[in-house]
């Protein structure tokens, strides 16, 4: 649940870089994605028709402050967001390192403060520091959204320790894991840890076949929920018989004279 809001769906999906609107509106139905994210910079170059399009789709719009360096651009930009969009929703990104494309925690946090105080429902765009996490619930922030890898590198979980963690220390609290998910493989991984939904966008909209893509994620999100919720089996450092041997028959062997 987002802000009051349930959901089927686990899976969230962005709506740039696709080879058509086409594509795009065949892989949001084959995904059964619930939520799309938007940015401004995007709507911007499709204008009406693009608004149109993403209204249209049935889905949860969610906007986003993609491309934002500083607090205030990102408040001016979820400004913007609210009015075009008529919704609360925010995805809040404020970019602080152009190589990885790490979100500047103390932007964020300035920005999420302003932006919660303002009656926003702020998904901030984090990664997996603990003590960042509980300043931006403090600030009125009800969901987390920790960095899988950078943006767009598709290496998957880079630090899955961290992310344990952070599972566990905010067990109440809806996580949602957002960028750098590459393959179905590492978006059920996500959801086998624990967490509430996975976003993603370049690994779908740059496939070679998106929509077939599109319904890969979604089958492997809800295969990673449903496994995490039956008990996955625990690691262990030996092998273990899956046959045991208390019960089964012994054989003598005949004496051969």
């Amino acid at each position: 649940m987002f802000y009051g809001t349930d959901l089927t769906s686990r899976l969230m999906l962005g709506t740039a870089q696709y080879p058509s609107p086409k594509i795009l509106r065949d892989a949001i139905d084959a995904s059964g994605t619930q939520v799309i994210t938007v940015s401004l910079r995007r709507e911007g170059a499709g204008g009406g028709d693009f608004r149109q399009f993403v209204n249209a789709s049935g889905c949860r719009i969610l906007p986003n402050t993609a491309g934002c360096h500083t607090a205030r651009d990102a408040i001016t930009t979820a400004h913007m967001a609210r009015e075009m969009f008529d919704t609360k929703w925010i995805k809040l990104e404020v970019i602080g390192h152009a190589d990885t494309l790490q979100p500047d925690p103390f932007a964020l946090l300035e920005a999420a403060r302003i932006l919660c105080a303002d009656g926003f429902q702020v998904f901030p765009y984090t990664t997996e520091d603990l003590i960042l996490g509980e300043k931006l619930l403090e600030a009125g922030c009800e969901v987390l959204m920790p960095w899988g890898a950078p943006i767009g590198s598709g290496q998957g979980l880079n630090n899955i320790d961290g992310l344990r963690r952070m599972r566990a220390h905010f067990p109440d609290i809806p996580l949602v894991i957002d960028a750098g998910i590459g393959a179905p493989s590492q978006a059920a991984q996500a959801m086998e840890l624990g967490f509430d939904a996975v976003l993603l966008n370049t690994a779908v909209a740059r496939a070679t076949d998106p929509v077939e893509m599109a319904r890969a994620f979604g089958l492997a999100v809800a295969a990673g929920k449903l496994a995490a919720g039956a008990g996955l089996m625990p690691r262990r450092d030996m092998a273990q018989a899956s046959t045991p041997i208390f019960g089964t028959p012994i054989f003598e062997t005949a004496e051969v004279i």
